[in-house]
């Protein structure tokens, strides 16, 4: 049987085609009735050559958008809207409603004109007042209405090409569609008798997602999370489980985390004490071995917050060094391994990232690997973000050793434009997830589960939990892996471009070339009247400067103090550039700061994730910056 992996990637029937190469919906093409399937096609969006970005370009006005104002939609009555969406009835009730919101958030697009609308937060925070809050607040069967248009006025949007700061993807309508039968339906996941189909289609999506990692389906297991967090903790408390429960010999998520002598500080624990022979041999406690997770000092910072919840403490997290691109250093994991053996420490995990939050780095996945074997720890790799590549061709074998992790977290709301929450978590062996089981009598009965019912409930660590899987399940049998890959490599394309231009830029400064679509990048002010500092690009990376760095590099002591305040003066316009574009209501940018200290590492982000936005629209995104980063200095 032909899986949602392989769906719509042959040259048979169902095979979809773009029918307009500057279409930018995705076409949909359905299949035979005999296939039983709806199979892919997503068109990759026209690659017509662009102009060249103009170090100094002239005012470049959008062309006004075109609208076409839908007629007003009644309110809908006091019936309608205390109907139940469920039921034979509830299709028809909800119908109305779903009308009303349409046009709603129709309105509020074109009020908020952009990809944010302008305005400092107060001002945002009093507008919601007034319509919520205030005397003049909207209620009754008004309050839809109302309340979406502000909603919808009042939000970022992902899927506006200026809009490009975080991994938040503009869902795809068909995810969205497919979200909105959950909703109405309303499945809880934590016993089978409150969804019995998507129970099954759960476990069916779960299997063919072991299949694309690089695991044993029949033998990995996993569960949907509501985010890449949620799946770090889990995979470092299966860790903390498994490897110190080994080490100490106890069921650790019965009896705790045990005592931990030089938790709290930097010190390792003391050496046990010698045995007092006086009066014969005396057994002496042997003091716990303090547990360590060791991440790159690039990964989430949601392994420390894993640490925190799990008892092992922040502290217990080793940052390791990274490259110029934000990658692990693998011998300095070595090192750092071999540092925990000779203090008497645990090392309990090894988190590798596929995908960082800032560049998108990838660590060296086979390396970790061998690395944390070697030391007997647990490989968790949080994948959240690069997990994404997994559906591209090109970008696939960036991934290359994922399927060696214990455990691995995806985030489909990111790189694979399904509406959060989406996340999955994934172990590479079932028979690891022990430690989560659980029993409640009135939801997973033993002689239930021995009649053949089901039951997900010991694989979270929520109970009442969504049927998110059906969303995902939705996107995968409509575009298959090939049309999803198709959007990944449209906007990977789109990040290479707009590296390009700032890297061609006088006044714009590239960090590094993206990795998947994301990349970060900083504007240049005008250097003041002084000649003794370095040109910027002849200045060494952040993080390769040694922290207690001299003069002893640079020519002068003057020399390195005009470079220090011309990167404090960077930093200083950088960020006050976000924030103009931000009142503007002009353009969403990330902003970011590189691993080290000291001034100069405030970077701004591009974080690409909308397959239709063309390279003419970045590079518009880009003069905007530049032209606040003008406005910024003429202000100072």
């Amino acid at each position: 049987m032909e899986t949602a992996m392989d769906a719509g990637t042959g040259a048979g029937t169902g095979t979809g085609a773009v029918t307009d190469a500057g279409a930018r919906a995705v076409a949909v093409v359905v299949p035979e009735a005999a296939t039983g399937l709806v199979t892919q096609a997503s068109p990759e969006p026209a690659r017509e050559p662009e102009p060249a970005l103009d170090p100094e370009p002239a005012p470049e006005p959008d062309p006004a958008p075109k609208h076409t104002t839908p007629e007003p939609t009644p309110h809908p009555d006091s019936a309608h809207v205390t109907a139940l969406s469920g039921g034979t009835g509830g299709a028809h009730a909800l119908a109305p409603l779903v009308d009303t919101v349409m046009d709603a958030l129709a309105r509020g697009a074109r009020r908020r004109g952009g990809p944010i609308a302008p305005g400092r937060p107060g001002q945002v925070a009093a507008t919601v007042s007034e319509v919520f809050g205030g005397p003049a607040a909207v209620t009754g069967a008004e309050a839809l209405d109302r309340l979406t248009e502000l909603l919808a006025h009042g939000s970022a949007d992902p899927a506006d090409a200026s809009c490009a700061a975080h991994l938040h993807c503009p869902p795809l309508a068909v995810a969205v569609a497919a979200d909105l039968a959950v909703s109405a339906l309303n499945p809880s996941q934590d016993s089978w008798d409150q969804a019995p189909a998507a129970t099954a289609l759960e476990s069916l999506l779960l299997q063919e997602l072991a299949g694309l990692v690089g695991y044993e389906p029949e033998q990995a297991a996993g569960v949907l999370t509501s985010g890449g967090t949620e799946s770090n903790l889990m995979g470092l408390m299966l860790a903390r489980d498994r490897v110190l429960g080994a080490a100490s010999g106890r069921q650790i998520e019965l009896t705790g985390v045990p005592g931990v002598p030089g938790a709290g500080t930097d010190q390792a624990p003391a050496p046990a004490p010698a045995p007092d022979l006086s009066h014969g041999p005396r057994p002496q406690p042997r003091p716990p071995s303090r547990p360590r997770i060791l991440a790159s000092a690039a990964a989430h910072f949601s392994v420390q917050r894993a640490a925190a919840l799990l008892g092992l403490g922040e502290d217990a997290v080793l940052p390791v060094p990274v490259d110029h691109q934000l990658r692990m250093d693998t011998e300095a994991l070595a090192a750092a391994l071999d540092g925990c053996a000779a203090r008497g420490e645990l090392p309990v995990a090894v988190v590798a990232t596929a995908g960082t939050t800032d560049t998108g780095a990838i660590d060296p996945l086979r390396a970790c690997a061998a690395l944390a074997a070697e030391h007997g720890a647990w490989l968790h790799v949080d994948a959240a973000y690069g997990g994404g590549a997994l559906l591209s061709d090109r970008l696939a074998p960036l991934l290359d050793g994922l399927g060696l992790a214990d455990s691995v977290s995806l985030d489909w709301h990111k790189l694979g434009w399904q509406p959060a929450a989406a996340g999955v978590f994934l172990v590479r062996r079932s028979e690891t997830y022990a430690s989560l089981a659980r029993r409640a009598v009135y939801l997973n009965p033993a002689d239930d589960e021995e009649a053949g019912y089901p039951s997900l409930l010991g694989l979270s660590l929520r109970t009442t939990r969504r049927a998110d899987a059906f969303k995902i399940a939705v996107t995968l049998r409509t575009l298959g892996r090939e049309g999803l890959g198709r959007l990944v490599d449209a906007c990977r394309d789109l990040a290479v471009a707009g590296a390009r231009a700032v890297a061609d830029h006088p006044r714009l400064e590239l960090h590094s070339e993206p990795v998947l679509t994301a990349f970060l990048f900083r504007y240049l002010p005008e250097r003041q009247a002084d000649t003794t500092a370095p040109p910027i690009e002849t200045a060494p990376p952040v993080e390769t400067v040694p922290p207690n760095e001299t003069a002893d590099t640079a020519d002068t002591t003057d020399t390195a103090e005009a470079r220090r305040e011309y990167d404090a003066r960077c930093d200083a316009v950088n960020a006050a550039l976000r924030r103009r574009l931000l009142r503007e209501g002009s353009a969403v940018v990330g902003r970011t700061e590189l691993p080290g200290e000291g001034p100069g590492r405030v970077r701004l982000k591009l974080t690409l994730l909308n397959p239709h936005t063309t390279t003419a629209e970045v590079e518009r995104l880009l003069h905007a910056v530049v032209a606040a980063g003008r406005a910024e200095e003429e202000a100072r």
